[in-house]
C-alpha cells in the first residue's frame, strides 16, 4: 500500500510538473508571436534615452572602467576609428542600485531600474548587444521572461535632475518618467544637454558623444531622420520621447492583462488536471470507480447541458484572445464603424474607450465575429483630400497646384511620403471638376491628433496656393424670368411693419 501510495504521488508530480511546463511554454510562445518586436523596440528606446540623459560615453569609460584617459579617447575618435560598441562598455539594462555616487551617474546612461523586489541581479539585467541579436527563432522562454519582467517592472527614467542625483535619496522611483509632461521636460534637457551651445539641432556628431555610431543612426532613425546631415529639432525630440513613453505604458498594460488572462487560464487548466489526477489515484489505489464514473458522467452531462453555452463562449474568448489577438492595450481600432481605444483586456471581455471617453465593454465571443481594424498595427497611411474646381479652370493652373503642392511635400518629408497624386476624379453638372490629393503620411493614425494636426498644415497650405492661382468654384448663372415686376414706386408696406405699428 506504502508503495502505491508513492507511485501516485510521483505519477501526480510528474503530470503536474508537465502540466506546468506546458503551460510556460504556450505563455512564451504567445509573448514572443505577439510581443516581442514591441519589447524590444521599447527596451532600445530605454537605452537611447538612458544614454542621452547620461555623461558622454569617453567620460562614462574613464570612470567606470578606469583604462586610457579622456585625451587617448579623443585621439581615437579623430582618427576616424570606430567608437567603441555597446559590447566593449559593458551596456546593460541593469539596476544601478548599491552603486556609489560617482559611479551611478557616470553609469545611469546605461543603466536603467527596475522594481526592487525582484530576487536576482542576473534575472534583471540583459545586454544591449545581446538583445539587438535575439530574433523570434533564437530567443529563449529564459530571456523572453527576462525581458517582459523588464517591461513590466521597470519604467522611462530621466537623470538629469542634478538635484535628486547629489542628494541621499535612494528611491530610483523619483527619476521615472510618470506623464506626458515629465517626458516633454525630459526632451527638453536632454536637448538643452546634447545639442551644441546656441544650436538649434542635434546633430550625428552630437549623438555619437553618447553612443556609437551604429546606435546613433538607429536612434536618429527613430526620431524621423532619414538623412545623416539632418538634424534633430526639439519638437521631433520631444515627439519621439512622448511616442516612447504612451508605447511603453500601453505595453506595460498589455502585458500585465495578458498575464492576469494567463493566470486565469492556469486556473481552469489545474482544476482539470487535478480531475484527472485524482482518477489515476484510484485506479492506481484499486478502489473500484466504474460506479463512481458512470455517476460523474451523468453528472458531467447535465453540467454540460446546463452551463454548455457557456463553455463555449469561453472557449470562443480564449481563442480569440490567445490565438486571433487583434489587438492589445492602447491601440485605436474601429469596430461597426465606429472608432474605438483598447483600455483593458479580460478573458471574456475587452473594455474600449470612444473617442469621448465613454466606456464600451464587448464580449470577446462577439468580438471574434466582427471585421476589426487596427491602426496600430497599419503601415504607413493615406490621406485623402477632396475638392472642387470650376471646368474652366486653365490646365495650366491645374499643373501649377499640383507643382506646389508636390513641393510642399518634399520640403515637409518628415511628415510625408514623396510622390503624391492629384487626380481628377470626376465631372458633375458640367461645371464642377472634382478632384482629389492622395498622400501618404510617415505614420498610420493611431495617434489620431497628430494625423489632423498635419491634414491641417496641408489643407492650410492648399488654400494658400489657391488664393495664390486664383483658383476657385463658381455655380452655374440661373435663368430668372420676372413676369409680373411691381411699378419702381410702390406704397406697399410688408406685412408685419402694421403690426409692429400698432
Amino acid at each position: 500500500m506504502g508503495q502505491e501510495i508513492l507511485v501516485c504521488f510521483f505519477i501526480g508530480t510528474l503530470i503536474w510538473l508537465l502540466k506546468t511546463i506546458l503551460v510556460k511554454v504556450l505563455a512564451s510562445s504567445f509573448h514572443v508571436n505577439a510581443f516581442f518586436e514591441r519589447i524590444q523596440d521599447a527596451l532600445y528606446n530605454q537605452y537611447v534615452l538612458e544614454s542621452l540623459s547620461g555623461p558622454p560615453v569617453f567620460e562614462w569609460r574613464s570612470t567606470k572602467e578606469e583604462v586610457g584617459t579622456v585625451t587617448e579617447a579623443q585621439q581615437v575618435r579623430n582618427s576616424g576609428s570606430a567608437s567603441p560598441g555597446p559590447g566593449d562598455l559593458k551596456e546593460t539594462l541593469l539596476p544601478k542600485e548599491d552603486r556609489g555616487k560617482l559611479q551611478r551617474c557616470s553609469t545611469v546612461g546605461k543603466k536603467p531600474r527596475f522594481s526592487k523586489t525582484m530576487p536576482n541581479k542576473k534575472d534583471e539585467e540583459i545586454s544591449i548587444d545581446k538583445m539587438q541579436k535575439l530574433n523570434h527563432k533564437n530567443i529563449s522562454a529564459w530571456n523572453m521572461m527576462r525581458m517582459v519582467n523588464i517591461i513590466c517592472h521597470g519604467a522611462l527614467s530621466s537623470t538629469l535632475d542634478e538635484h535628486i542625483l547629489d542628494s541621499d535619496i535612494k528611491d530610483d522611483s523619483l527619476l521615472h518618467i510618470r506623464s506626458e509632461c515629465q517626458a516633454e521636460e525630459a526632451a527638453k534637457k536632454i536637448f538643452q544637454k546634447v545639442a551644441k551651445t546656441g544650436c538649434r539641432q542635434i546633430y550625428l556628431d552630437d549623438m555619437i558623444r553618447f553612443m556609437d555610431k551604429e546606435a546613433a543612426f538607429k536612434a536618429m532613425d527613430l526620431m524621423g531622420i532619414t538623412c545623416e546631415d539632418e538634424g534633430i529639432s526639439k519638437s521631433s525630440l520631444k515627439i519621439w520621447l512622448v511616442k516612447a513613453f504612451r508605447e511603453r505604458r500601453a505595453l506595460a498594460l498589455s502585458l500585465n492583462d495578458t498575464k492576469t488572462a494567463v493566470d486565469e487560464l492556469h486556473n481552469m487548466v489545474n482544476i482539470l488536471v487535478s480531475v484527472i489526477i485524482m482518477i489515476i489515484w484510484l485506479i492506481i489505489l484499486g478502489i473500484p470507480i466504474s460506479h463512481f464514473l458512470v455517476l460523474i458522467s451523468s453528472q458531467l452531462l447535465l453540467v454540460v447541458f446546463i452551463f454548455g453555452n457557456t463553455c463555449k463562449t469561453v472557449f470562443e474568448a480564449i481563442i480569440f484572445l490567445f490565438i486571433m489577438h487583434p489587438f492589445d492595450v492602447g491601440d485605436r481600432c474601429e469596430i461597426d464603424g465606429i472608432q474605438l481605444r483598447v483600455e483593458e483586456m479580460n478573458i471574456l471581455t475587452t473594455v474600449f474607450l470612444r473617442n469621448d471617453n465613454q466606456k464600451i465593454i464587448y464580449p470577446n465571443s462577439v468580438l471574434a465575429s466582427k471585421p476589426i481594424g487596427n491602426f496600430y498595427r497599419s503601415p504607413d497611411m493615406v490621406e485623402a483630400i477632396d475638392f472642387s474646381v470650376h471646368i474652366s479652370t486653365p490646365m495650366e493652373k491645374i499643373a501649377s497646384l499640383k507643382d506646389k503642392i508636390k513641393g510642399y511635400v518634399e520640403e515637409n518629408s518628415s511628415h510625408w511620403h514623396q510622390g503624391p497624386m492629384v487626380v481628377v476624379t470626376d465631372v458633375e453638372d458640367m461645371n464642377k471638376m472634382k478632384m482629389s490629393l492622395w498622400v501618404t503620411h510617415r505614420m498610420n493614425h493611431q495617434e489620431m491628433g497628430e494625423r489632423w494636426c498635419k491634414r491641417n498644415l496641408l489643407l492650410e497650405e492648399m488654400i494658400r496656393v489657391f488664393k495664390e492661382l486664383d483658383i476657385e468654384y463658381r455655380v452655374l448663372p440661373l435663368d430668372v424670368n420676372i413676369r409680373n415686376m411691381p411699378p419702381l414706386v410702390s406704397t406697399r408696406l410688408p406685412s408685419n411693419w402694421t403690426t409692429c405699428a400698432n
